[in-house]
């Protein structure tokens, strides 16, 4: 009896662990990223997997591309083309946040130069300001800003070119394959693509960088020039931040051409969900749906070990 029940634990395990590394496909990372197992009073329990309990009619979005993950397990809850390559939009910043993390100390002060006459939106940076890049950052994520973004690539050693070079390299590195990037902005490019599935992948990784994760929590804030002299003025774009219950953040996305994207994370006590919507017309209202149809109609099941007198 005792052999068959470790038989089965085993398969499960393995089986758990397959479907998290294959869904995510990211370099693991001690001790943030998920562990198919969690040791309880010595016992071990496995992650609980989602179970469709419900047959309520499967949500119905104009969204030519969607993905929802169970990112503890890394089970797909809902999907539409999850691996078409679209036009990403500010989703891009994503991605663009990361490389300058990686690279920049969040108080050092850059010089803004003539890169912040760039379509698009703005938080209105002034040629010659000199600002923190945390407070770029901000703006970059916080309120999608561009300018924001071409100053971080434009002072990133090797100049713009190297920046977008470290983007992709940054894609590669967790295994986006649907993903191209040719500027650090998300402005249209024939060949600058990503999918839903990469999309949810890298922000599953971003959201475990603590500060990632409060910028991309903030409603609203203001940050300012070294000395002061401008001032800015940053509120979220994200309309589900702080309206849905257990939206964290993270992107949005909007091009004439990409139409409306959202990548979206979502924690309801121990249940952790990762959306991304590429191509909507509705982003907000079909995400908000997508969010109470998971919660209403899977359950997390765990599988236990049993007591054996």
């Amino acid at each position: 009896m005792k052999l068959l029940y470790l038989a089965i634990i085993s398969f499960f395990f393995i089986a758990t662990s397959t479907l998290a590394i294959n869904s995510f496909n990211v370099k693991p990372q001690e001790p943030s990223s998920p562990n198919p197992t969690r040791l309880i009073n010595d016992e071990i329990s496995l992650v609980p997997l989602p179970v469709l309990t419900r047959s309520d009619s499967l949500p119905v979005l104009s969204a030519y591309s969607v993905l929802a993950v169970d990112v503890d397990s890394g089970v797909s809850l809902y999907e539409k083309n999850p691996d078409t390559s679209l036009l990403p939009a500010s989703t891009t910043k994503i991605v663009t946040s990361l490389v300058a993390i990686d690279y920049y100390h969040p108080d050092e002060v850059l010089t803004v130069g003539p890169e912040v006459n760039v379509e698009g939106q703005k938080m209105r940076l002034v040629i010659g300001e000199k600002i923190k890049v945390n407070d770029l950052l901000y703006g970059l994520l916080v309120y999608s800003a561009n300018d924001a973004a071409e100053v971080l690539a434009k002072n990133y050693p090797g100049g713009r070119g190297s920046f977008v070079t470290a983007m992709n390299l940054k894609a590669r590195d967790l295994n986006l394959h649907n993903s191209n990037f040719t500027n650090p902005t998300g402005l249209d490019g024939s060949s600058h693509v990503s999918s839903a599935r990469d999309l949810v992948r890298i922000s599953a990784f971003a959201m475990r960088n603590p500060y990632f994760r409060k910028i991309v929590g903030t409603k609203e804030t203001v940050v300012k020039s070294s000395d002061e002299k401008f001032v800015h003025r940053l509120t979220n774009i994200n309309e589900l931040l702080g309206e849905v219950e257990g939206v964290l953040g993270v992107k949005t996305g909007w091009t004439e051409n990409a139409q409306e994207n959202l990548v979206t994370y979502v924690e309801r006590g121990d249940r952790k969900v990762m959306i991304a919507v590429l191509g909507s017309n509705d982003r907000f209202g079909e995400t908000s749906n997508l969010i109470e149809w998971i919660f209403g109609n899977y359950e997390w099941r765990s599988v236990q070990k049993p007591y054996f007198p």
